[in-house]
């Protein structure tokens, strides 16, 4: 599962392909969800990864 993250809000999705302006969306059918350009992305996050509850801040 992913996150998109930008500023109007969030959207999760199954998978996500890169286009020459930005990333389509799409859910665990295949369906299309939404087409994210990459001046309003923020962020990608995959959520089955396990994060730190604590970010920590490198020397």
């Amino acid at each position: 599962m992913f996150r998109a993250h930008f500023p109007d809000g969030d959207i999760q999705c199954d998978r996500y392909e890169h286009t020459d302006y930005g990333v389509d969306l799409y859910d665990e059918d295949d369906e299309f969800l939404a087409f994210i350009p990459y001046t309003n992305l923020i962020a990608l996050l995959n959520e089955d990864i396990e994060r730190d509850p604590e970010p920590s801040i490198a020397d």
